[in-house]
């Protein structure tokens, strides 16, 4: 049976690059078992006096390339197999871009939209308190993910500081600039997914100018996606948010999206195109199709209608095993997520470096380190996948897995 739930993809993913590598079979099982599980239950008290219990998780899955490293994301649809996953596809990105980190994923469900601002900040700080008996700049480091912002890393680094008696703005990236935040680190993910949609169009032998570009999730990474490859002189046509979309052939301003959204509209009601759902953006005429909401959109049932040439993983997990051999079979190019949306994590570790020497980087040095890492990793995954005849998605976790296998085999097997 084919797999949809997160965890369950993750390890078919994984599996189908492991059988390419030489892998002991007890390496193979460790590198595909979690590392440590974290699952807290803690009160809140809410604005009205009333107390509710949240459930939280924090997931290890890898340290064997350094600190673990990945979001926290506040959603209804947190659950334990989709931390773990995001935590295997942390490890696997992180190894994919050589940066010194493992892979972890944390995670509160909860409706952010339906908390005040109070409400947010108690739970931040109460579930900060409760993961802070793995959280530390030299173990593990929590980033912004689906719910979270800058702000909300700013409550957590404010947290654990004062457990610590000493500002520590290395525990946390992702954080507004005034305590210890990066340049560039807003954009980051969107504009790693901006310089991978022009290196597969490059690959496809097709002009990035003039390109139409679908992008759902018209969020952080979406947003800057959306905005950037217009930047670059694509037509954006069409965008969604959880509201829905809107769709117009001739192009929209992601400019004028963003302010009408600011301005308390929603993205369906953008007089600049018609409404569409979510599902139907998936299925519209365009050549690069951006996910950039959450897992599973494209699946068995919706692949053969999709009709982009080129589609780009802004979303972690948002293509289902069985939908990617339907999509490799039709010939259309699928970047995947752990190099597409990798420029977040990169640019989270030049924040870390900074924080950790107190020196920070320009915007231009930031964004020029970004662009080398991007461009040379796709380089090398996709020359893998043409000699192997793989798809790029194989042939990263290809990458990823080979590097984190080699380090525990240097390291050895403790005691």
């Amino acid at each position: 049976m084919v797999p949809h739930d997160p965890w369950e993809m993750a390890l078919h993913q994984f599996q189908a690059a492991a059988d390419y590598l030489s892998l002991k079979r007890g390496i193979r099982d460790y590198l595909a078992t979690p590392h440590r599980e974290l699952v807290v239950y803690f009160p809140v008290e809410m604005d009205d006096g009333a107390v509710r219990v949240f459930t939280g998780y924090r997931v290890h899955h890898s340290s064997v390339l350094g600190p673990t490293k990945g979001g926290i994301r506040y959603s209804p649809e947190v659950r334990i197999s989709e931390v773990r996953a995001l935590a295997m596809w942390m490890t696997w990105k992180s190894a994919l871009m050589h940066l010194p980190y493992g892979g972890a994923k944390g995670g509160v469900a909860c409706d952010p939209r339906h908390l005040s601002r109070d409400e947010l900040q108690r739970l931040t700080r109460r579930y900060a308190s409760e993961i802070s008996v793995l959280m530390g700049p030299k173990s593990d480091i929590p980033a912004p993910d689906v719910g979270t912002n800058a702000q909300v890393m700013a409550w957590i680094m404010d947290t654990y500081s004062m457990h610590q008696g000493y500002s520590v703005p290395s525990v946390v990236t992702g954080k507004p600039i005034p305590i210890g935040g990066s340049v560039g680190r807003s954009d980051a993910t969107g504009r790693g997914v901006m310089h991978v949609t022009r290196e597969a169009a490059r690959l496809r032998g097709v002009p990035l100018h003039g390109s139409r570009v679908a992008v759902q999730g018209f969020g952080n990474v979406g947003e800057a996606a959306a905005r950037l490859l217009h930047e670059q002189g694509c037509t954006i046509v069409a965008v969604s948010d959880i509201s829905g979309g809107c769709y117009n052939p001739s192009g929209l301003d992601p400019h004028a999206v963003l302010k009408h959204i600011q301005h308390g509209g929603t993205v369906p009601r953008f007089s600049g195109g018609d409404p569409v759902s979510n599902a139907e953006l998936l299925e519209l005429p365009c050549d690069v199709l951006i996910p950039a909401a959450i897992e599973g959109q494209i699946t068995g049932e919706n692949a053969a209608r999709v009709k982009a040439g080129i589609v780009v993983e802004a979303a972690n997990g948002p293509t289902t095993p069985d939908a990617d051999a339907i999509l490799a079979d039709r010939g259309i190019l699928v970047v995947p997520d752990v190099l597409a949306n990798a420029g977040g994590v990169t640019v989270s570790y030049f924040e870390w470096v900074q924080d950790l020497q107190a020196y920070f980087w320009s915007e231009k040095e930031i964004n020029d380190h970004l662009e080398h890492i991007m461009v040379s990793t796709f380089a090398r995954v996709a020359d893998l996948a043409a000699s192997r005849g793989v798809t790029l998605r194989t042939a990263a976790l290809i990458v990823a897995v080979q590097r984190v296998a080699d380090a525990l085999l240097t390291r050895g097997i403790y005691p």
